[in-house]
């Protein structure tokens, strides 16, 4: 029984552990926060197209990309359109989750939002945050 316990546990340590893959792709996301002294674009590569807006009607987002705990990407049906939203401060387990919640009584999603962040199989609530502007972005193409 001791021997069963002490492999699954070695495997699910050996599973924890960060692939070069998985690594870059952290430091990616992570430089999604990042914008550079231009002001015009990202460390991940998406560039600003527009002035920041404080709302965005429901009807416009389509998708939701969580890129850390820091970062969400909100896009269009088509695609057209994109959104970045970089949180004030690090909103814990939203990168690891990449799910979250929000409540609005109006027809768009403002900074001034709460999200909820969705945490495990049984769906609860995690920590709470405030969202922050929406920029325009055309995203980079992985």
């Amino acid at each position: 029984m001791r021997a069963i316990l002490l492999i699954t546990s070695a495997a699910l340590l050996a599973g924890c552990m960060a692939t070069p893959e998985r690594q870059a792709q952290v430091e990616r996301n992570e430089g999604a926060a990042v914008l550079a002294a231009d002001g015009q674009s990202y460390g991940d590569g998406a560039r600003v197209t527009g002035p920041a807006r404080t709302c965005v009607p429901l009807q416009q987002i389509r998708n939701s990309l969580v890129r850390s705990d820091r970062v969400i990407d909100f896009t269009s049906g088509a695609g057209r359109q994109a959104y970045r939203v970089v949180l004030n401060q690090r909103c814990p387990q939203l990168g690891f989750e990449q799910r979250f919640a929000y409540a609005t009584s109006l027809t768009q999603l403002c900074s001034q939002d709460i999200i909820t962040v969705l945490q495990g199989p049984q769906v609860m609530r995690g920590a709470s945050c405030g969202l922050a502007p929406f920029v325009p972005v055309d995203l980079p193409r992985r």
